[in-house]
């Protein structure tokens, strides 16, 4: 087993990581700055921990800015000091709004790319170069080829996507100019959605949710009074847009199938995979089997289409299944099951 920094790991996904890699018997060094995170997630994690008699004093937390350099050093080195040298990373710190992209670009590039630069700069400096970053499906843009593979044409649509672009083409620099020391593995998440079978850990976004699962929880809640669905003239089979849903333990277990090939291969590599399920959903579709899984009724209303937005995207996981030999195993069924059973019993978070 290895010693794991997991930057952002107190959010959605870094958090069910972390998680996930202390239940194969690794130790983790938690990075994040609680900006879009909660410091009580831990005590969930915790919990889930001492259910399943795992040690959750593998795990070490550290209140870090990822653009503080300095801070980003210390905890490498006070990882030396302690004799548990950082083997390998995974990056999932930085910003994640496509609407705020657009309206804040400047901050998204300081952070998602200068942050980046500086964790790679450090990761250099003390011989660790062994990294699984945290891309996107939105360096794709518009495409007419379904399903995407990762070959698709790289020509993101808004400062988001085109950040982790950037930090894509960045990671490939770095490889070529050094190909005989890093492996480097691009996860290429489609929709992360559900939580935790526990209930006890989950997605928290703060203060308005963009994404279409944790508006459907607050419809169902009480919080909204009801889901907008933007536009229903889509050329899909019901109207409504098409997109792929990945449930959260499924993706995670991806970044422990590439960790596990980065640590057992001989020679070193840079790849790029997608992670989905592999198949569309459509909203409709989605607002179903969540009634029927949770025996509710979702309120919703149809409006326009929004600007940027496309009639479907899902992806080709042939990659993920013949080089990480994973696959998704949770249904959209299921999804809906445990990313409710988390929603309606932290209904205000952590």
């Amino acid at each position: 087993m290895a010693i794991i920094l997991v930057t952002g790991g107190a959010g959605f996904i870094g958090s069910h990581a972390c998680l996930r890699l202390l239940e194969t018997g690794n130790e983790i060094i938690s990075l994040d700055s609680y900006v879009n995170s909660s410091k009580n997630v831990f005590k969930a994690i915790n919990k889930i921990c001492e259910l399943k008699g795992i040690n959750h004093e593998l795990i070490k937390i550290y209140e870090c800015d990822i653009l503080d350099k300095k801070s980003v050093e210390d905890i490498f080195q006070n990882s030396i000091n302690n004799n548990k040298e950082i083997q390998g990373v995974i990056h999932f710190a930085g910003l994640k709004s496509v609407k705020e992209s657009e309206a804040n670009p400047h901050k998204y590039w300081e952070v998602n790319f200068g942050g980046t630069l500086n964790l790679l700069k450090v990761m250099k400096n003390f011989n660790c170069r062994k990294l699984v970053f945290s891309s996107s499906a939105t360096i794709y843009g518009e495409t007419n080829k379904f399903p995407i593979a990762e070959d698709s044409q790289i020509k993101p649509i808004n400062p988001y996507g085109k950040t982790k672009a950037a930090v894509e083409q960045l990671l490939l620099d770095i490889y070529n100019s050094e190909p005989n020391k890093w492996s480097i593995t691009n996860l290429r998440y489609f929709n992360p959605v559900g939580s935790h079978h526990s209930g006890l850990i989950g997605e928290d976004p703060k203060g308005v949710p963009n994404n279409l699962f944790p508006i459907i929880c607050k419809v169902a809640n009480g919080e909204i009074e009801k889901l907008e669905i933007y536009g229903c003239d889509w050329p899909t089979i019901d109207g409504t847009g098409i997109r792929d849903y990945i449930h959260i333990e499924d993706l995670v277990e991806g970044h422990k199938k590439a960790l596990e090939l980065m640590f057992s291969e001989k020679k070193t590599s840079y790849r790029c995979i997608n992670l989905g399920c592999g198949h569309g959903v459509s909203v409709l579709e989605m607002v179903k089997t969540f009634e029927k899984a949770n025996n509710c009724r979702i309120k919703k209303v149809f409006e326009p289409r929004r600007e940027g937005d496309v009639a479907k995207t899902y992806a080709d996981i042939s990659l993920a299944k013949k080089i990480l030999g994973w696959k998704p195993k949770r249904s959209l069924y299921d999804v809906c099951k445990d990313g409710w059973k988390w929603a309606k019993t932290n209904p205000n978070g952590y």
